[in-house]
């Protein structure tokens, strides 16, 4: 699939792709995956790749993915450039548009992310933000693809998020918005996800639901899926959130309540004890290092079809 008009010119939020741009893109993953050094369409050109958080999966994923593609990937710093020292996103959009051909953003604010997007003439790609992380559920789309099959229709598919309301919840309902599948998400009071997102799958009819029971939410589930109670950022508030969670770990009782056939998803990096178990983890039903590779492809699909109009 060429790159068209109608197609978003940066990967922001999935809220931005259509349901066949999006199917698309997994296909191509799929296609990158089976083949991964028969493509280099990205052969002479540049991904500038800026961090404002520190990273492992995401780094090395997006780094290597790049270089397969042909591409030579640039990893700047934010403390040792002059984004530290506080030159404009505007001016930095501006003038990075005109040394490389893409550039991945990994930051906090996410309205950051959307003023390099309005200022760049370049693919703007969200490596994470605290509002989204876009990337990491096209892996997780991807991982379930290859459990249940491209056959298999989105909407015969139930999701359940157990834990915190963050980046990870907010981009599982805009997944479950386009892709139609049933979505579960047991939160604890006051740690539930951004009433407006889910106003706006609310009004986009998406069968999403916020409950607070992790029992609940995973009753006959094909999927159970988890992130670490405090993220980068929120080391201060640790203790509380532990407390607050303390009856939100995936464990085998937990997994035992879902579909028998069912798979666990955890962005990693996991925290055993404490939002997952050591057994679930490392269980047969974890798919946790399929994720974790998918990232790879995920992104290299993101790239080709971004940077190389694949």
């Amino acid at each position: 699939m060429n790159q068209s008009a109608s197609l978003p010119n940066h990967w922001i939020t999935l809220r931005n792709w259509s349901r066949d741009h999006l199917n698309s893109l997994l296909l191509l993953a799929h296609r990158l995956k089976s083949d991964p050094l028969g493509f280099k369409p990205l052969e002479g050109k540049t991904l500038a790749m800026i961090f404002h958080k520190a990273s492992t999966r995401t780094r090395i994923s997006f780094e290597v993915g790049s270089t397969q593609l042909g591409a030579h990937p640039l990893m700047i710093s934010a403390s040792t450039s002059q984004l530290s020292r506080g030159e404009p996103v505007e001016d930095s959009a501006r003038v990075m548009s005109r040394y490389v051909d893409g550039v991945m953003i990994r930051t906090f604010d996410h309205e950051e992310l959307l003023r390099w997007a309005q200022y760049s003439s370049v693919p703007i790609i969200n490596g994470l933000t605290d509002l989204y992380h876009p990337c990491q559920i096209l892996a997780d789309l991807l991982t379930i693809q290859e459990e249940y099959g491209l056959d298999r229709p989105w909407e015969e598919l139930s999701v359940a998020w157990i834990g915190d309301g963050n980046n990870m919840a907010h981009s599982w309902i805009e997944a479950a918005i386009t892709l139609g599948f049933h979505l579960n998400l047991a939160c604890p009071e006051g740690f539930d996800p951004q009433a407006s997102i889910l106003d706006y799958a609310k009004s986009r009819g998406a069968n999403v639901e916020v409950m607070r029971s992790p029992q609940e939410a995973v009753k006959d589930v094909d999927v159970v899926t988890t992130d670490v109670w405090a993220s980068m950022g929120q080391e201060e508030e640790a203790e509380t959130r532990a407390i607050a969670f303390k009856h939100f770990m995936v464990d085998e009782d937990l997994m035992n309540i879902a579909h028998p056939e069912s798979i666990f998803l955890h962005c990693l990096p996991a925290h055993r004890g404490e939002e997952v178990s050591e057994a679930v983890l490392e269980g047969p039903q974890s798919r946790v290092w399929a994720e974790a590779e998918n990232r790879l492809h995920a992104q290299k699909a993101i790239m080709a079809r971004l940077m190389g109009g694949m």
